[in-house]
């Protein structure tokens, strides 16, 4: 089934706005087992999007539009629509009541005048509720070419709902066979490296298929299967998954779709009855903050450093100061009395630390920016990696974080 996807609004198409949502569908389409091969950004502008729908319409089976429904004059994306498909406009009651609602129970308001005009609708549409807002979805089918217009709300806190609750449904349905999906996650290993070791996999595929999703410091792997029922489909991707868990080993942190590497290292301290610190220098807090953000963090992490100044350094972690003397405050040296000092200090059975140069400035051409050390102890041994990322300041931080995080799950895995 063949998707294209139509995003309105002259706000988009002049780059005030960064179209997320084409983003999104597209990945949500392509997860569904439809074919996408046309995207299209259209300003509101009723001649230029008449021509933008009839030429989806024509090469898709299937056209998803977004925005372009609200109260406003040129908010025309029904209106076009109901044109393309030689359909009338009346007032749905339903929603015109779901309207009044929203603003009198919702606003605490009474409606103006013009947001009735989003309980118009097109004869014959389906009418899709929009439980974060006033502007329903609508289905327009064709049912004589089999072609279908589907319309949702612009707003991603509106559009994503929808679609999950009500379009991606509808959209399985139309697919001869359901399409089941299941994510492995791999950490430590770059995506070259990754995507080589399973290249034989993803030239032989053809259901289930494989396809690699870099992530900053990580690589996701989709597999994903056309099958009848869920059951038949996990029989498809078993093999497939189990061959590359054999290959990857302990690199791949999990297999379920919403579980983070984090959240994975978490668990493992859960598990081990083990508790964690950070001592953090060049990424200010980064490290800790991902850490708890995974519920439950509270239970393994109590506390945790921030020292940026040398002194801070000594006199909290208790850095020794010849070692800073000698080798600098980015050295493997200092990353590991860093963790050390701060294990003691926080009386924790692991400790990573961060030290580096993020940069834009700072660097030398003995220690460039992009510099960094990671030291992780775990029961009083420690282990330090050296790095050198080529990123901008946050890149270089966020890769500084993923890499930590990536090194506590491997000592974790190895040392307790």
């Amino acid at each position: 089934m063949v998707v294209e996807l139509i995003s309105v609004g002259t706000e988009i198409l002049l780059g005030n706005i960064v179209n997320t949502n084409a983003a999104y569908l597209a990945e949500k389409c392509a997860l569904l087992g439809c074919s996408l091969y046309h995207q299209t950004v259209v300003g509101d502008n009723e001649e230029r999007m008449e021509e933008a729908i009839r030429q989806a319409i024509e090469r898709a089976d299937i056209v998803i539009l977004t925005g372009g429904l609200g109260p406003t004059k040129d908010d025309l994306t029904k209106e076009v629509t109901a044109k393309v498909f030689g359909r009338k406009l009346y007032m749905d009651e339903h929603s015109r009541t779901r309207i009044r609602d929203y603003f009198e129970k919702i606003k605490s308001k009474k409606v103006t005048e013009n947001n009735w005009k989003q309980a118009l609708v097109p004869e014959g549409a389906i009418v899709i509720d929009n439980l974060n807002g006033t502007a329903p979805g609508l289905i327009l089918e064709d049912k004589e070419r089999g072609k279908a217009a589907i319309l949702i709300p612009g707003p991603p806190n509106e559009m994503k709902p929808m679609f999950e609750h009500d379009i991606a449904p509808y959209l399985n349905k139309k697919q001869p066979e359901g399409i089941y999906s299941q994510m492995v996650k791999v950490c430590g290993i770059g995506e070259s490296r990754a995507e080589t070791m399973v290249a034989d996999l993803m030239d032989a595929q053809t259901n289930p298929t494989l396809a690699p999703y870099a992530k900053t410091g990580e690589v996701h792997f989709r597999v994903t299967a056309r099958a009848c029922s869920e059951e038949a489909a996990e029989k498809l991707m078993e093999p497939m998954i189990e061959e590359m868990k054999k290959r990857f080993g302990d690199a791949v942190y999990t297999t379920e779709e919403n579980v983070t590497l984090e959240e994975s290292v978490i668990r493992i301290l859960e598990e081990k009855k083990m508790t964690v610190t950070t001592a953090e220098s060049c990424t200010g807090g980064k490290l800790s903050g991902r850490l708890l953000n995974v519920a439950g963090a509270s239970g393994v992490y109590n506390e945790g450093y921030i020292t940026y100044a040398n002194a801070s350094k000594e006199k909290i972690l208790g850095v020794k100061h010849e070692t800073l003397e000698t080798y600098g405050a980015v050295s493997e040296q200092t990353a590991a009395e860093m963790a050390l000092g701060a294990a003691k200090a926080a009386g924790a059975d692991a400790a990573l630390s961060v030290t580096g140069i993020a940069g834009p400035g700072g660097g030398t051409a003995e220690k460039p920016v992009g510099l960094v050390y990671i030291g992780c102890a775990v029961n009083g041994e420690v282990t330090v990696r050296e790095y050198r990322f080529t990123g901008n300041r946050e890149k270089n931080r966020d890769y500084a974080v993923a890499r930590a995080i990536t090194l506590l799950r491997e000592e974790l895995l190895k040392r307790a």
